[in-house]
This record gives C-alpha cells, sequence and structure tokens, in this order.
C-alpha cells in the first residue's frame, strides 16, 4: 500500500489545481447566472482538503501506526461529502468526490489490514 498512497498522494496533489480551476469557473457561472448554487465554493474546499489529503497520504506512506491512514481517511471523507452535497450543476464534483471517497476507503483498508509481521530465522 505504499506505493498506492504515493501515487494517489501524488495525483490528489496534482489534481488540486484542476479542481481549483474548474471550481472557480463554476463559481463565476454560478454569480453571473444568479442560480444561488454553491458549488463552486464547495469545489475550492473540497480541492482544499485534496490537496491536504493528498499530503498527509505523501507523508504518511513509510509509517507503521495508524494514525496516518485514519487522518486520510477523515479528511478524505469529509471531502467526498462536501463535494456530493454541494455538487449541484458542478457534476465534475461528484467525480472528485469519488476519487477522495476511493482514498478514504483504500485508507480505511490499510488501518483493518494487519501489516507484514517479520519472522526471524
Amino acid at each position: 500500500m505504499r506505493t498506492w498512497k504515493l501515487v494517489s498522494g501524488i495525483l490528489s496533489c496534482v489534481l488540486f489545481a484542476f479542481v481549483s480551476f474548474q471550481s472557480c469557473a463554476a463559481g463565476l457561472s454560478n454569480a453571473l447566472s444568479e442560480n444561488g448554487e454553491r458549488s463552486g465554493t464547495s469545489g475550492l474546499f473540497l480541492a482544499f482538503l485534496m490537496l491536504v489529503g493528498g499530503i498527509v497520504s505523501i507523508a504518511v506512506r513509510k509509517s507503521t501506526g495508524k494514525g496516518g491512514n485514519i487522518a486520510i481517511i477523515i479528511i478524505d471523507t469529509l471531502a467526498a461529502l462536501i463535494g456530493y452535497s454541494g455538487a449541484g450543476s458542478f457534476a465534475d464534483l461528484k467525480v472528485w468526490s469519488t476519487w477522495c471517497l476511493i482514498c478514504a476507503v483504500l485508507a480505511l483498508v490499510c488501518v483493518i489490514k494487519p501489516g507484514k509481521q517479520s519472522v526471524e530465522t
């Protein structure tokens, strides 16, 4: 799972920029159309949490404790909840929320799955 944490962390950090720009465009669209939606703001919150989750994922990839994985679970689940609840007309936000949910579930697998035991012969 170390490789997964590194890859997902890097992807989350890279996707942060893409999601941020999309969210700014969605927020501008919402403001110009005066539709009362908050999908742009929700997208910015999701992007920020995605960046934080990615950094934590990279930082704890070699740790043996469960604290880092629990932090990833909390951060990514919160990002997914914000994204799903505030998607509105910004349909791509559901895609990014699903990415965060996948990262949270895999971090949960890391918490539940016992680590490799070293056997001395």
